[in-house]
Order: structure tokens, then C-alpha cells, then sequence
């Protein structure tokens, strides 16, 4: 595609419609007018005929503590349930790691992707440990998924709304509930917020006080990312030499250097008609957080009514999503999620049938408002062709609102010979291909992509640029629980993916 003023407009468009400009503005931009800034409020967003995203279901029977009348999965056991009371209260008395109006505005960013006005790029670990815990850590995540964002918004010519799985992303579901090694049995590790990895029993003990540990380092996490999203961190220059830096790394003449090449050009040319790119639109941003809502204790303790709108919202995280193996009807977790005002995710395999899947949206989404639900796809490539269609035509013939996301990497997991638990690079990405595919052939919107990613440079996955070979895994295979793409091999997804959304324009 040959370089032109237009692509530097929608790149322009994109960049700065989440930060008080429209892409109207931007087109009278183009024919001479001065663009203004646009405040929006909670009830700003696209027009449809469901609720605005600032409606909540009114289920007056719902009460934060309600998901104990149900089942719930996943959880463990605590052997002393007054040291759990006494960790709870100490989290009802701490302060909010997120504030309502933040999650509204991701709300309404959210609202707008659905109406395919956006894509919702979410990333991070898979899960958070307390050893692992630095400012670097936490700096080069948020760098790399700052990175793939500014490849995304050029290659869609849409906002690209920026979430990470940090500060809360600690517990994982387990297949057993107890381990076995050399005939000793104990707790299976469930992530720092429950226990420990060490294989002894008092690192296994399921401590209630961790989650108050997790709580504070969470705690950091976000006052780190606030200070690197408002700070001139998320500076789009230094995001643009960044992804040079990368591109230097492949072959003359290869794809990520032609499209870094043209994202350099629309650059240089928002300079030439005057944009200021120095202004708080070119290096601030928006950032949100995202965990599972699996540890409903630790959920329900960090609740709170906003005295605004008198409505509850989750206070530790923007948005949770619920999990494969917790999205029962009946179960606990979707009885918790249904009441709290946060944008809400639901993870479905090709086990989902389309019945399932309306009654699940009916349930987490009753009045249908366009934001409140993502649906996160997770099947592997070959199943994703055949059973995602009729998920979609499902909902569709509903009248359903959700946004479409991506994750490519939960269904590609496979140990190697050595016992390394691994994912393939290439996998992911068709995986990918065929969740374009399949949006192509429906006439609907890829709304986004979820992937367990660092910013360091691990070798825990297969393939890609930076040739992980299974030989070298164990160079540097640091993760607490599943693999993760490293830095580079996220950027390159993040090139693939805008490069095929390019098409799409």
C-alpha cells in the first residue's frame, strides 16, 4: 500500500479520539477547521437501541456476598476461617485500587468497540508473583503493550484501548486440587494471592493473608503504571524508536520494516501540517487493569458502592473476566459478576455451545449494554473454524451485544519431551488468522486480542523472530505458571495482526 496523507489523518484519528478529539475533528482538520476538544460524559457513546453503558441490571436480590448461596469452583480451602475473617476485614477497610469513573470511561471505550469503533488490546502476565515484583517488571510490560498499541492504531485506523493483566492477575484456576511428587501429596500451587510454589507444606498452606500481601503490591503496580501513562513514558516518538529498534533486528525489505516505514512517514507528516505531537494527546494515555475474578473472597472484600451512582463496582481492577472452568450458570462466579457495574469478560472453548453462550451473555449482560461483555475465544485454529461461526450467527439472530476477543494461546499449549510446558508461535498465529477469517466471512468485527506476554526477554515460547527453539527453553524460563510470549515475539503478533487489519481498511 502506497504511503498517503489520508493513513497519517486516520493514524491522527485514531491516536487522539480517546483523549478529547474526534475523528470528525480530524476531517475538518483536513479541509482547514480547527479541531475542539470534546467532553465526554458517562453516557456519551455510540447510539443503539440497548441501554447506554452507564445502566446496571437492577437484580435487587444481588448483594456482593449473594455468590455464597451458589457453587463455587476453583476456590480453596483455608483451614482457619478466623485468620480468613481477619484478612478480609483488613482489605474492607483499604482503599480502592481503581475509582469508578475510571472504569466508566473504559466502559464507554469499550461500548464504542462493539459498535467496530475500536479494538481492545489486552496483555500481561499469566500469573503474578510477589518474588518477581519490580519496577522494571512492571515498566517493560507496560512498554511492549504501548508498543503493539501504536502498530494496532495505524494498522486499524481506530483507538486501540489498552489493558494489562497486572495488579490482580495472581490466582490460576489448577486441573487437581492437590500435587503429587515421590509419593508426597500437597496443595496444588494456585498462584502467590493463595500460596506459595515451593513444594513443602507450609508453602502450600492456603494463606488468607496473602491476599493482603497481594493487595499491597497491587497497589504499587498501579500507582507505577499511572505515573508511566500521565508521565511523557507513553511518548509517542519514544514509542516509534522503540518499534525501530525492533524492526532492525529483521531482514531488509521484510514486512515490519515496510510498515514501520510507513508509520514513520504519517509521523513526520502530522508534523509537516503543524500537529503538535508534544501536546498531551501524543504522550499520554489511557491504561487499564484486568484480572480473573477467581478469588471471589478477595473480590467481594475490595467492593464498594460508588456515591455518585449509587451503584457497586469491583474495586480491584477496571475489568475481570471469568474463566472456562467458573463460568457455570449456577456457579458463584457469574452470580458475583452480575451485580458489580465493571466491564466484564467471559472465557468459552469450543465446549460452549451457542445455547450456552446466550444464556451466559443473558445472565452477565441481561439488558444488553454494548460494552458490559467481552466474549474471549480460546479454541486453537481447526476448532475455531468450525465451531465459532455458529457463535456468532447465535448471537447475532439474538440481538446480542459483545465485543469478539482473541486468545490464541490457551488453546496451543503442549509440554515438550524435557517437561517444559510451551506454545508454538506459529500456532498462535494462525490461530489468529482464523479468527480474522472467520469475522471476514461473517461480516463482523475483530474487536481485540488477549495474550500472556512480558516485556522480558524469556524464552518459554517456540518460534517467532526471536527463533526460541525447544533446545533453549531453559535458558531463561522464568514463568510461575504457564508460558509466556517475550517481548519481541509479542511485538511481531502485534505487526501480523495490524498488518492484516490494514486489509481490512
Amino acid at each position: 500500500m502506497k504511503f498517503t496523507a489520508g493513513a497519517s489523518l486516520l493514524l491522527l484519528a485514531s491516536i487522539v479520539s480517546v483523549n478529547g478529539f474526534s475523528k470528525l475533528d480530524v476531517i475538518r482538520l483536513r479541509r482547514g477547521f480547527t479541531p475542539r476538544m470534546v467532553a465526554l460524559s458517562p453516557a456519551t457513546g455510540p447510539s443503539s437501541s440497548s441501554s447506554s453503558p452507564s445502566t446496571l441490571p437492577e437484580k435487587v436480590e444481588w448483594t456482593p456476598d449473594s455468590w455464597k448461596q451458589r457453587e463455587a469452583k476453583q476456590m480453596p480451602v483455608y483451614d482457619n476461617p478466623a485468620e480468613l475473617q481477619q484478612a478480609i476485614d483488613k482489605l474492607s477497610r483499604c482503599s480502592p485500587l481503581v475509582f469508578a469513573g475510571e472504569v466508566r470511561t473504559l466502559h464507554e471505550q469499550l461500548a464504542r468497540a462493539c459498535q467496530g469503533q475500536g479494538f481492545l488490546l489486552m496483555g500481561g502476565d499469566c500469573a503474578e508473583a510477589f518474588a518477581e515484583f519490580n519496577v522494571d517488571h512492571v515498566r517493560d510490560t507496560f512498554r511492549v503493550i504501548l508498543q503493539m498499541a501504536l502498530v494496532l492504531t495505524f494498522g486499524s485506523a481506530m483507538p486501540v484501548i489498552k489493558v494489562g493483566r497486572m495488579a490482580g492477575q495472581f490466582a490460576k484456576p489448577r486441573s487437581e486440587p492437590d500435587e503429587v511428587r515421590d509419593g508426597v501429596s500437597l496443595p496444588s500451587y494456585r498462584g502467590d494471592i493463595i500460596n506459595r510454589e515451593e513444594f513443602t507444606a507450609e508453602a502450600r498452606r492456603n494463606n488468607p493473608f496473602n491476599m493482603v500481601e497481594a493487595y499491597h503490591q497491587s497497589a504499587q503496580t498501579v500507582n507505577i503504571l499511572r505515573a508511566f501513562s500521565t508521565g511523557g513514558y507513553a511518548d509517542l516518538s519514544r514509542l516509534h524508536a522503540w518499534n525501530l529498534d525492533f524492526v532492525e533486528t529483521t531482514e531488509e525489505g521484510s514486512r515490519y520494516r515496510n510498515f514501520a516505514t510507513k508509520v514513520d512517514e504519517s509521523l513526520r507528516f502530522m508534523k509537516a501540517i503543524g500537529v503538535d505531537t508534544s501536546s498531551d494527546p501524543f504522550r499520554k494515555t489511557d491504561f487499564f487493569t484486568a484480572h480473573e475474578c477467581l478469588l471471589l473472597p478477595y473480590e467481594q472484600a475490595l467492593t464498594r458502592k460508588d456515591s455518585t451512582s449509587d451503584r457497586w463496582y469491583d474495586c480491584s481492577s477496571h475489568m475481570l473476566w471469568v474463566g472456562e472452568r467458573t463460568r457455570q450458570l449456577d456457579g458463584a462466579h457469574l452470580e458475583f459478576t452480575r451485580g458489580i457495574g465493571n466491564p466484564l469478560g467471559v472465557k468459552i472453548s469450543d465446549k460452549c455451545s451457542p445455547e450456552e453462550l446466550i444464556r451466559i451473555i443473558e445472565t452477565m449482560n441481561p439488558q444488553n449494554i454494548p460494552g458490559r461483555l467481552t466474549i474471549i475465544v480460546r479454541m486453537g485454529a481447526e476448532k475455531l473454524r468450525k465451531n465459532f461461526p455458529g457463535l456468532i450467527r447465535a448471537v447475532q439472530r439474538e440481538g446480542k451485544s459483545v465485543l469478539w476477543v482473541s486468545d490464541p494461546v490457551h488453546g496451543n499449549t503442549y509440554k515438550t519431551k524435557e517437561g517444559y510446558k510451551t506454545r508454538d508461535f506459529d500456532k498462535i498465529r494462525d490461530e489468529l488468522r482464523a479468527f480474522f477469517d472467520v469475522h471476514d466471512e461473517m461480516g463482523t468485527h475483530p474487536g481485540g486480542v488477549h495474550l500472556e506476554m512480558t516485556g522480558e526477554d524469556v524464552t518459554e515460547c517456540v518460534g517467532g523472530l526471536s527463533d526460541v527453539k525447544e533446545s533453549t527453553l531453559k535458558d531463561r524460563y522464568h514463568t510461575y505458571c504457564d508460558p509466556r510470549l517475550n517481548g519481541a515475539q509479542a511485538l511481531e503478533l502485534a505487526f501480523l495482526i495490524a498488518e492484516r487489519m490494514r486489509s481490512r481498511i
